[in-house]
């Protein structure tokens, strides 16, 4: 059959990968077509235009695609359109240039975004505090934050791992490092980091983060001027009474949190739910919110799924209490026994930023020196398709993006 497009479904039984159908979709768009984003049709399918080339890239890459002809296509548009329809269009042109902001001689599997990345084949670069300090962010339209700590307390790693020799060694790359970008302490010079993405983000970045990248970074930017690391991570005390110093008008999504001050304590602060959750592991799962894909096109473009029902999995920040996110951030995905969110979005000036607990979406409890996970595995997995909704959002007609 000849036809005139080519549609990926991206339900649960046409589609034998959806991870990669993903990465084709990237490739069509750097190769410089166009093509469509059907929101709620078939799980969020895409429509590409017929080439042999497109063809043949997902019979290479295992991407179940069906071939469509003109009149189907124009029946599957006026069913979209159809005001009964919860469904939307919405034209994609452009590959997003991606940036993944994580420290040199990291494994692929330490972190999710880098690993599906790499499973669906699009392009990325990776960027750390130097190339952030110089400005080269404004090469790029998405940013992932690995699971970094923006408040230089090492991951608060210290109370299990002070004596590890990566903690050790962790911790004297990054004073080198602060040293040489010109900064006495490490906590100053990742605040300037968190700066300067927080500019990227305003000035019309997209920034996407994950486990307690989402977390720390609000921490870092709530306490500019203030000194909230222990001896033991800067040389020096921290101020007294710093938590009545917070300001919490400096942060994204956060509001009213207590820090945490117990340097051998893995917490940050109030914020994550990790030791309030009482969980049990089979009945861990989150709830995608259900949106007018017409009215609300960007929410429904980040949550298209084949599933509404998504496995919950652990991280050092696995979710956030609901009663200290701002009013104007939405949460996308919440755990239906206790309310917490997993899952939350916001505009902040010309651009925005998407927050998702835990570490691994495949990996329960992710702990230091686990297996990494093998997306071979996991080709069709909910969690990780809410990643990669992410990465094309940026695509979008810009019309679509707005709020």
């Amino acid at each position: 059959m000849f036809g005139n497009s080519i549609l990926l479904p991206m339900d649960e039984k046409s589609q034998k990968n959806h991870l990669k159908a993903y990465g084709i979709t990237y490739w069509v768009l750097d190769k410089g077509y166009k093509g469509s984003w059907l929101l709620n049709y078939r799980g969020g399918s895409f429509l590409l235009p017929d080439a042999d080339e497109i063809r043949k890239e997902c019979q290479i890459r295992g991407v179940s695609f069906e071939v469509v002809s003109d009149a189907e296509v124009q029946q599957i548009l006026a069913e979209i359109s159809s005001p009964s329809q919860n469904m939307e269009t919405v034209a994609l042109e452009k590959a997003p240039k991606v940036a993944v902001y994580s420290p040199p001689g990291k494994q692929p599997w330490d972190d999710a975004v880098t690993m599906v990345l790499t499973y669906a084949e699009i392009p990325f670069k990776v960027v750390y505090d130097e190339e952030v300090l110089s400005d080269q962010l404004l090469l790029y339209d998405w940013l992932h934050l690995h699971h970094e700590d923006f408040t230089g307390q090492y991951g608060k790693f210290y109370g299990a791992y002070k004596n590890a020799p990566w903690y050790i060694q962790q911790k004297k790359e990054a004073e080198l490092l602060a040293q040489k970008l010109g900064y006495a302490k490490v906590s100053q010079e990742k605040l300037a980091v968190a700066k300067k993405i927080r500019d990227f983000v305003i000035g019309g970045g997209f920034m996407f983060a994950m486990c307690s990248a989402t977390d720390s970074f609000d921490i870092a930017l709530s306490a500019d001027g203030v000194d909230i690391c222990e001896t033991m991570f800067d040389g020096d005390e921290s101020d007294g009474g710093y938590q009545a110093k917070i300001d919490y008008s400096k942060t994204f999504a956060f509001k009213d949190f207590v820090l945490d001050r117990k340097p051998e304590h893995y917490e940050f602060s109030t914020i994550d739910m990790t030791e309030k959750r009482a969980v049990p592991f089979e009945n861990d799962y989150f709830t995608l919110m259900e949106y007018s894909a017409k009215w609300d096109v960007i929410p429904s473009m980040l949550c298209q799924n084949h599933t509404s029902l998504v496995k919950g999995f652990m991280g050092q920040t696995t979710s956030f209490d609901r009663d200290l996110i701002k009013s104007n951030v939405l949460v996308m995905g919440e755990c239906q026994i206790n309310g917490e969110a997993r899952y939350i979005h916001a505009q902040k000036g010309k651009g925005f930023f998407t927050f998702f607990g835990g570490h691994d979406p495949e990996d329960y409890q992710h702990r230091v020196g686990d297996e990494p996970t093998d997306l071979n595995l996991h080709p069709n997995s909910p969690g990780f398709r809410l990643v990669l909704n992410n990465i094309l959002f940026p695509a979008a007609k810009k019309k679509h993006q707005k709020t």
